[in-house]
């Protein structure tokens, strides 16, 4: 397993200006990681990594998260075959997030719904409730023969 530097060694200005990357894990030893398309920049899901996600990522060059209602490593697509190939990773200046822009492959689905993206719905308010409002994102399977249900 990919070593990562221990961020409490580090100063503020080593950590937010220096070239050491440390990432900050949270009490559950997560971090949050915002996905992208490389092409598109469309945002695609928001998911978690721990220290071996975070490692089996840079290793293998292939998305790994940490699922929390599974309490699991899910390596994106495995399933689905809907792999995330890392084009690039990049930190906040505190280093407790990430943003992974990949290239999503299979038919392009990054959601388990089948859509591209996980954001398939906008908030708006009617008659002062908040409501949920489907923007139209077509599924590009269907979820059910693909996980089965």
């Amino acid at each position: 397993m990919l070593i990562l530097s221990d961020p409490s060694g580090l100063d503020h200005a080593a950590l937010e200006e220096g070239s050491v990357f440390a990432p900050r894990f949270d009490a559950h030893g997560l971090l949050t990681v915002v996905t992208v398309e490389a092409d598109s920049q469309d945002i695609l899901m928001v998911a978690h990594m721990n220290a071996e996600t975070l490692s089996l990522t840079l290793e293998t060059g292939i998305a790994h998260y940490w699922s929390r209602s599974r309490k699991a490593i899910w390596k994106k697509g495995e399933t689905s075959g809907e792999l995330q190939e890392v084009v690039e990773l990049r930190t906040d200046c505190d280093q407790d997030c990430l943003v992974m822009i990949v290239r999503q492959t299979g038919r392009g689905a990054a959601c388990h719904t089948g859509r591209k993206s996980c954001f398939y719905r906008r908030v708006t308010i009617k008659d002062g409730q908040a409501a949920l409002e489907d923007t139209g994102m077509p599924r590009l399977f269907d979820p059910k023969d693909v996980y089965g249900g």
